[in-house]
């Protein structure tokens, strides 16, 4: 079985896209997402239907480069916790 460092640097470990939010609403919500978007689609025409998905991607892209600084800024931080406690319980191992 590969290690951690090894599924990432073979590119086998991608979080994103294994994850999925575990809140009980996270369905119902993207369910509500689908049927609003068939709604839509019945309602414009298919150039105004094409602006608005769109729109959509875009939102999907800024919300990616959000999740992508998150996950970033979540990694970085446990890594410091990490550092600290193994350097704190260095300094007390020390005296």
């Amino acid at each position: 079985m590969p290690t951690l460092l090894e599924s990432l640097y073979y590119g086998k470990l991608i979080p994103s896209e294994t994850t999925a939010p575990q809140d009980p609403e996270y369905r119902q919500l993207s369910r509500q997402i689908s049927e609003s978007m068939d709604a839509w689609k019945s309602k414009l025409s298919e150039k105004d239907f094409e602006e608005l998905e769109s729109l959509f991607d875009l939102y999907q892209q800024l919300q990616g480069m959000e999740l992508a600084a998150s996950f970033a800024q979540g990694f970085r931080l446990g890594a410091g916790l990490v550092f600290e406690v193994y350097s704190e319980g260095s300094k007390q191992a020390s005296h």
